[in-house]
């Protein structure tokens, strides 16, 4: 991936000779990079739409009414990338799969004092962000807030409410993920590739104060009367929920798209290593990566709705209290938060430095007025 330096155009945050902060959306011109354009111009944002094609980001840019400024700039020049951001910016990242295109906006949030958001659902990444790039963001007074989207927000959300209500006898929650309708087609080619490209890699819990390596994990939950099937998954609410309860022993997170199919996906899951491990493997998944991000096409729009589910539990496994959270469109919900979260972080700034979870960037009140601004509905 690779391109020319940067190409500025439209307004580029300049007042009166000073440098002002802004939003910058870097992989505006994606499916997912797209609408969260578009919730942004509605909350009254005038982003910097940033990507690797000047055409395609014009053409952005005179959907959304024109006049909004863009800029040329690839991972594959990372210079590109660092050259957008300034002190105070906020940075939205949408440039998947996240493992292999993901640090270039890192580094450059890093660099510069930001504050820096993406669309990330990639375990791996998430684990990366935590443990190896939060600890020099925090030097920088960068602010790096991973996966604010569908993933993992909610399930931060529903657990953090369902601990606080469930008080200092919980020592485990566990949170589930489910969609209803054709979310197989509703889903992108970048979200394929990066699902494609999670496969091979290691996933995670944590236990007993740590995380661990997890495969296969499954679980069943009971939604509106109807047993729903999860997977288990690293996530950020590995990384986030401890720290703020430090009575946790046990986070358990699980993604229920599979329906009956999650039980067999569990059993293929306790096989990765041994996959992984042959030669050639890893190599021909990320050239069908590549080649799903380059032809996903456009998704089906179909309707699809999604539920989050957190449960706190004591030490003899009593359940001692649980929050649902309700929504539409994963997707829609993606753009419409992260787009909430800019303009208050632009606004308002963020709670910390270095590598932070939802709740601990905004706080746990001003969260949950941010999921239902974006269509997620708690229902206790």
């Amino acid at each position: 991936m690779s391109g020319p330096l940067p190409i500025l155009t439209g307004r580029s945050g300049y007042r009166s000779g000073v440098l002002t902060p802004r939003i910058v959306l870097f992989g505006a011109t994606g499916f997912t990079g797209r609408l969260t354009a578009k919730a942004l111009v509605a909350r009254g944002a005038r982003p910097l739409l940033a990507g690797r094609d000047q055409t395609r980001l014009a053409t952005l840019a005179d959907s959304l009414g024109g006049d909004l400024p863009t800029a040329v700039a690839d991972v594959g020049r990372p210079e590109s990338v660092r050259r957008i951001v300034g002190p105070g910016d906020v940075l939205i990242s949408t440039v998947g799969p996240f493992v292999r295109w993901g640090e270039a906006a890192v580094a450059a949030a890093t660099e510069a004092g930001a504050v820096y958001l993406d669309s990330s659902g990639e375990p791996t990444f998430i684990k990366r962000i935590f443990q190896r790039y939060g600890p020099a963001a925090a030097a920088r007074d960068a602010a790096l807030i991973t996966a604010f989207g569908y993933d993992y927000v909610p399930g931060n959300l529903a657990a953090a409410l369902a601990l606080r209500k469930a008080g200092a006898e919980a020592i485990r929650v566990d949170v589930g993920y489910f969609v209803d309708g054709a979310m197989a087609r509703r889903a992108s080619g970048g979200t394929r590739a990066s699902a494609l490209g999670m496969i091979l890699e290691p996933m995670y819990g944590f236990r007993e104060g740590r995380i661990v390596p997890e495969h296969g994990r499954t679980r069943r939950f009971l939604v509106d009367g109807r047993v729903r099937h999860g997977l288990s998954i690293g996530a950020t609410e590995h990384f986030t929920l401890p720290p703020a309860h430090p009575g946790l022993h046990e986070v358990n997170v699980y993604l229920g798209w599979l329906g009956g199919l999650t039980r067999v996906a569990g059993v293929l899951a306790k096989a990765t290593p041994v996959v992984a491990a042959l030669p050639g493997v890893r190599r021909a998944t990320w050239a069908l990566a590549d080649r799903l991000t380059r032809t996903g096409g456009a998704p089906v729009e179909e309707g699809v709705s999604s539920h989050v589910v957190a449960e706190a539990y004591d030490e003899k496994d009593r359940r001692l209290a649980a929050v649902r959270l309700s929504g539409g469109d994963p997707y829609e919900f993606t753009a419409g938060v992260l787009a909430w979260a800019a303009t208050t972080a632009l606004a308002e700034g963020v709670h910390g430095t270095g590598a932070l979870g939802p709740a601990d960037a905004f706080g746990l009140d001003a969260l949950t007025r941010g999921c239902a601004e974006a269509g997620m509905a708690i229902r206790e």
